[in-house]
């Protein structure tokens, strides 16, 4: 399927076809987004061969524009409280849509304030008295030759926000909006002529789009933060500042131990979130084809694992990203930077798709049902099956020096079974605290709420393990010895600045001792020192053109003074010297008479 003109391969990946796959932005956010993003795919992965055959080609063509409406005012990834209702009617074949509420307005979606004629929606079936829950339909919102909204749409944009200026994000209310029954997404659940409700083999399909957004969202984490990344040593490379000793040079600020500490563990992480990215991308394809052919299975772990690497990266990338801004000092804030621009960017992802804190908790749900069904004597498969160990791992607490585990520090596949041991510790440990609660005779949900924070740490450690272990992995693919030996250096280092940063929990699940955790801290600087060498050419790797990376000081060939002045002399302030209208007296600015 040839795409059209207008959509340069340098700019977007994911190529869209009947498979499931879109096209994804490189760079800043545009109207179009959620149009190829969320609106193509879902067509793709949730409408039928029919509806595909009246949907997807004008909207491929650009006749339809597209966006996703979801998130209300009043909610967002609570997704079983919106309100938004569809209630079928049989005597006409139509849905009729109402947003009820001045909360269940639909609030934030891309491309809906100005450029998207149609949405697909997401709202409460309600067929022959009964609400069936939440279900996608396509509502046209304007219309198509004038693009005015249509009657019983009330649609605009919200207004300024932190970032993304580019995005017309806007809202979208409905009064007794008709639409045809056909146009319910309906290759999971159905809705017949009667009002007859099919109900599909999982409720969890509907949500397929936003499984899928958060599985691209691990990728764009490894992109900003690499981005960052890049930007920051580069420039480290290029600024010279104090001296090391009187009299000499001032040394590149890459030098000072310092500035190596605050960059190079995240240009390992950066390097780590590329290789989950990959593999959670290829994962998602592959469970995505055992549910086109009726293999549910692996569903569950899906959820699980999405919702949680989306929170545990976004929240690491988001972080890394302000850090390398304060690492390049003063001229961090200025916008010739690129990183404010990354920053603000970048930022909403910790909240759109899925509040962090509820990602984390969903993960949890998944990780707390393994450990139940391993206690009852069954064995669980996946990223979890290192709970099928904790029979032989129990140990009595006053025993927690029995429970240390031989921890090779420089040896990535040891460091795996640590971490694989901490999450372990803090799984068991969420769980059994929450049915402690129980069995204090609070409710389910009071005794969730009681542990969440347990919950949320277990999840985080669980999210940790599956990324070392997958940096771990990637090592073993790499046939080249000088790029393997270089990675192990890079993996090593995001392994133990993990550890160091969570000092306590390795202490305390008793696999590390005060004496290693100390070699753990050394070994961090003397990777530092190991890593310094290579750190340009690391960034270089990433292969972001200037143009993409947007940035004076991150240039690629260092040129960064001459064109940071260059820059600031475009600045629309520098067009004139004196503004015509206005004359000085006496420090006072008075209107020109």
């Amino acid at each position: 399927m040839a795409a059209p003109g207008p959509w340069s391969q340098d700019n977007w990946h994911l190529r869209p076809n009947r498979n499931g796959t879109c096209f994804v932005h490189r760079g800043r956010p545009e109207p179009l987004d959620l149009h190829l993003g969320m609106f193509l795919p879902t067509l793709l992965t949730q409408a039928t061969p029919e509806q595909q055959d009246r949907f997807f080609m004008p909207a491929w063509n650009l006749e339809i524009i597209g966006t996703y409406a979801q998130t209300e005012m009043g909610h967002g990834t609570h997704l079983r409280g919106l309100e938004t209702t569809a209630t079928y009617d049989p005597a006409t074949q139509e849905f009729i849509l109402n947003s009820p509420t001045v909360t269940s307005i639909k609030w934030w979606p891309g491309g809906l304030g100005k450029t998207s004629n149609h949405a697909i929606v997401l709202a409460q079936l309600y067929t022959q008295g009964q609400c069936k829950g939440l279900h996608a339909f396509i509502v046209p919102i304007r219309q198509l030759g004038t693009h005015e909204p249509l009657p019983g749409i009330t649609v605009g944009d919200i207004g300024p926000k932190f970032g993304y200026d580019e995005m017309d994000n806007g809202y979208l209310k409905m009064d007794n909006f008709r639409i045809p029954r056909e146009n319910m997404l309906m290759k999971y659940a159905q809705v017949e002529p009667d009002g007859t409700y099919v109900k599909p083999l999982s409720d969890k399909l509907t949500y397929g789009t936003m499984v899928f957004i958060r599985s691209l969202i691990v990728g764009d984490s490894a992109r900003s933060l690499s981005r960052a990344c890049t930007i920051a040593i580069r420039y480290s490379a290029v600024r010279h500042q104090s001296e090391l000793k009187p009299g000499e040079p001032e040394p590149q600020i890459l030098d000072y131990q310092t500035q190596q500490y605050k960059l190079f563990p995240l240009l390992a992480t950066a390097y780590a979130f590329h290789f989950v990215g990959a593999y959670i991308k290829d994962t998602y394809r592959r469970i995505s084809g055992d549910i086109n052919e009726g293999d549910l299975s692996e569903l569950p772990e899906l959820h699980a694992l999405t919702a949680g690497l989306k929170a545990f990266t976004s929240w690491t990338a988001n972080a890394g990203i302000e850090e390398c801004r304060m690492a390049c000092g003063g001229h961090g804030y200025s916008r010739c930077s690129g990183i404010p621009d990354i920053y603000v960017t970048f930022t909403p992802s910790c909240t759109y798709e899925g509040e962090n804190t509820v990602m984390m908790l969903q993960t949890a749900r998944f990780l707390v049902k393994s450990y139940t069904q391993v206690s009852s004597g069954q064995r669980v498969t996946g990223m979890v099956s290192y709970l099928n160990d904790l029979s032989r791992q129990r140990i009595q607490p006053q025993h927690v020096a029995a429970r240390t585990v031989t921890v090779r520090l420089n040896d990535p596949v040891s460091l795996v079974e640590a971490y694989k041991a901490r999450a372990a510790w803090l799984v068991e440990a969420a769980a059994k605290n929450l049915e402690a609660e129980l069995n204090h005779r609070r409710s389910k949900e009071d005794a969730w709420n009681k542990t969440s924070v347990d919950l949320v740490q277990a999840s985080e450690a669980h999210c940790h393990y599956v990324i070392v272990k997958l940096f771990t992995a990637k090592l073993a693919e790499i046939s080249n010895a000088a790029v393997r030996a270089v990675l192990t250096e890079l993996c090593l280092l995001y392994a133990l600045c993990g550890i160091s940063k969570n000092t306590g929990d390795f202490l305390q699940a008793g696999i590390l001792t005060d004496a290693q955790i100390t070699q753990v801290k050394q070994h961090v600087k003397e990777l530092l020192a190991v890593i310094r060498p290579n750190a340009v050419a690391l960034v270089d790797s990433f292969d972001f053109h200037d143009s993409h990376l947007g940035s004076v000081l991150g240039r690629y060939d260092g040129n960064v003074y001459e064109n940071m002045f260059e820059w600031a002399k475009k600045s629309p302030l520098n067009k004139t010297e004196v503004k015509k209208p206005y004359f000085f007296v006496s420090g006072h600015v008075c209107l020109e008479k």
